[in-house]
């Protein structure tokens, strides 16, 4: 039973990965920074990474994998925000 739940733990972290998707392509297209908050997803980065260390620590497959998935989804979304948000200040600047 233990194993199952693990299983359906990481299948979930890896829906809440793809649920940052969205916001990536969104900020991709439009190449604006535009009502993205950093504070925001750069604190999600940040809680994701300590996840992963958490699951090394632990030896949780399940938690290091989706932690990943979601640390790629959602530091797509911070690294394009910083990335817009520079470039918009140095056009501006």
């Amino acid at each position: 039973m233990k194993e199952i739940v693990a299983v359906i733990f990481g299948l979930g972290l890896i829906g809440n990965a793809l649920l940052f998707v969205p916001q990536v392509l969104a900020v991709w297209r439009k190449k604006s920074d535009e009502g993205i908050s950093l504070i925001t997803f750069g604190g999600f980065s940040v809680l994701q990474a300590i996840g992963i260390v958490h699951g090394v620590y632990q030896h949780d497959l399940s938690l290091i994998l989706g932690m990943s998935a979601s640390l790629l989804s959602c530091g797509s979304v911070t690294a394009l925000t910083l990335y817009y948000r520079v470039r918009r200040k140095r056009v501006t600047g």
